[in-house]
């Protein structure tokens, strides 16, 4: 899905999609337990009724360890998002999924056929996010793992206390980068004294703000989170280094050094 394109355009006038059209074979989809016939019965289970526990099954057998997810996951993922208009734990489950599917899973035409899906995933989120949910950075992160921006997804904070660690790309000092209630600043942190020799980032107005940071900035803006707009202009804008002076910006050099290589 390209960014800046309405989420959920093109979604509702397409055919189901060719993934709603095939019939799983479960007895291929081994989940997070090496085991093939528990994810049917569990999705099977909360498709009839609320059932807590499980959804507290599903979560361990789809997602291992908060990072890993398997076949059985990407699998699930259609009839999560059926359950997402009305169900928190579908809806959270199948982000999470999201904000790992750019891991190894051995899935990958398993999650391209779900294409169609994904996006009706994302359109119903955004709605969501317009209702102004209590869950609503949740709710971002898995929008941003639809947009295919895994990495933002996992790392992003509600800039209430954040700090990004990243080198300098010009002296290569390691500097700390705090966005938050104690300050937006860049400095260098002492193992005694703290963060020392403080210097003022920097923000980028939103008007001048591109690609994904222009995107998530706009969305921010759009459902009235202050803080976040805010965080994301800091995030996106520029920080000055405490050791040599240079001036970078934050988002590329946090980027760079942490983003993983997707297949």
């Amino acid at each position: 899905m390209a960014l800046g394109k309405p989420l959920g355009s093109e979604v509702d006038s397409k055919p189901a999609g060719r993934f709603n059209a095939w019939v799983v074979n479960w007895a291929q989809m081994y989940d997070c337990h090496f085991d093939v016939d528990r994810v049917p019965e569990l999705l099977a289970r909360v498709e009839r009724e609320y059932d807590s526990e499980a959804w507290t099954e599903l979560g361990h057998r789809l997602i291992v360890e908060h990072d890993l997810v398997s076949p059985a996951s990407i699998a699930a993922l259609p009839r999560l998002v059926r359950l997402a208009s009305r169900s928190r734990e579908a809806r959270h489950l199948a982000g999470e999924i999201m904000e790992r599917a750019a891991g190894h899973h051995g899935s990958d035409e398993l999650l391209a056929e779900s294409a169609d899906v994904i996006a009706k995933f994302g359109a119903l989120l955004d709605r969501h996010l317009q209702s102004r949910p209590s869950d609503y950075l949740v709710t971002f992160r898995a929008l941003l793992a639809v947009e295919e921006q895994y990495h933002w997804a996992n790392v992003l904070g509600d800039f209430a206390d954040d700090f990004y660690h990243l080198r300098c790309p010009h002296c290569g000092v390691e500097v700390t980068v705090a966005i938050g209630e104690y300050g937006r600043y860049s400095a260098i942190r002492d193992w005694n004294l703290g963060d020392v020799d403080r210097r003022d980032l920097q923000p980028r107005p939103g008007e001048e703000l591109t690609g994904v940071g222009r995107w998530m900035y706009e969305i921010a803006v759009r459902d009235g989170e202050v803080t976040l707009a805010e965080g994301i202009a800091h995030l996106f804008g520029k920080a000055e280094c405490p050791r040599c002076a240079s001036v970078f910006t934050i988002a590329d050099e946090y980027e760079a050094a942490n983003c993983p290589v997707l297949r």
